[in-house]
């Protein structure tokens, strides 16, 4: 992982700044797919149990002959299996069709707090943490109630909160929060799923650079100190997200992005899914 710039979690830990996410891809294709990005120079990858395709990404592990210690695997628990028991099993479940014996970080992946279980679900992965089958404990589209709830209900800070996460939302009070706690931001739909790379600011800024515009919003992330995980099933679109290291945006073209927030969500509203 030395090529790509990493961001050190608050327990010491450190995840490669920019990975590879496979949401929506079916599993019959993740193989391929995450072949293609280990390939391409990713060394993070980003799945959950309710993508159906972490044995597809287990698969591609097997056989690149990475050393396990060169890889940064994240998974997360889906909302049906919160509850402290019930997570334990679902990670044990997760771990198995990856065919890991640890992952890099374990996500809750929505607060659902309808279910009002994610302060016991927490409970059960700083066990996981202690028993160190898990090295980096996190959570995903928490809002600032739900991240207060845990903070002042646990010893344990959440190391990331992956939340979405691009010009047309840009979260600020979250990702004030979350320095505040020294919680590390990470970006799903960094790209909006295309909804902002025809801005015109966006599409002038990246013919200045000679990039594509979705190359631009990525190098926006990093300066922003954000850890992004653009998805791609294209090997060329694969290779040409993680080529983002030999430009750098100016403080008026980062202005000019700032410029660019709207409000819109591509996902569910964190506060109603159950």
């Amino acid at each position: 992982m030395s090529h790509l710039p990493t961001v050190t979690l608050n327990n010491g830990v450190e995840i490669p700044q920019f990975g590879f996410g496979v949401f929506q891809i079916p599993d019959d294709e993740t193989t391929a797919a995450v072949g293609h990005a280990l390939q391409a120079g990713y060394r993070s990858l980003d799945t959950a149990a309710v993508y159906g395709n972490e044995a597809g990404v287990g698969r591609a592990l097997a056989d690149s002959g990475i050393d396990r210690d060169e890889l940064f695997v994240t998974t997360k628990l889906w909302n049906a299996d919160q509850g402290y028991d019930s997570t334990l099993r679902a990670f044990e479940d997760s771990l198995a069709k990856l065919g890991l014996d640890h992952v890099d970080l374990y996500l809750i992946h929505w607060p659902t707090p309808a279910r009002d279980l994610y302060v016991d679900t927490w409970r059960a992965i700083e066990k996981l943490v202690a028993d160190g089958r898990v090295r980096a404990a996190g959570v995903s589209n928490f809002q600032p109630a739900h991240l207060k709830r845990l903070l002042d209900s646990s010893s344990l800070v959440p190391a990331v909160n992956q939340i979405e996460l691009h010009p047309a939302l840009q979260q600020r009070e979250l990702r004030d929060l979350h320095a505040a706690h020294s919680i590390a931001t990470e970006a799903w739909s960094p790209l909006a799923q295309g909804a902002v790379l025809a801005e015109p600011a966006l599409v002038d800024i990246a013919a200045r650079h000679d990039k594509s515009p979705a190359q631009v919003v990525l190098r926006w992330h990093l300066q922003l100190g954000n850890v992004a995980i653009p998805k791609s099933v294209t090997p060329a679109r694969i290779r040409e997200n993680i080529d983002v290291f030999d430009f750098v945006l100016s403080d008026e073209e980062m202005s000019a992005l700032g410029g660019l927030d709207r409000g819109l969500r591509t996902g569910p509203d964190p506060d109603t899914l159950n």
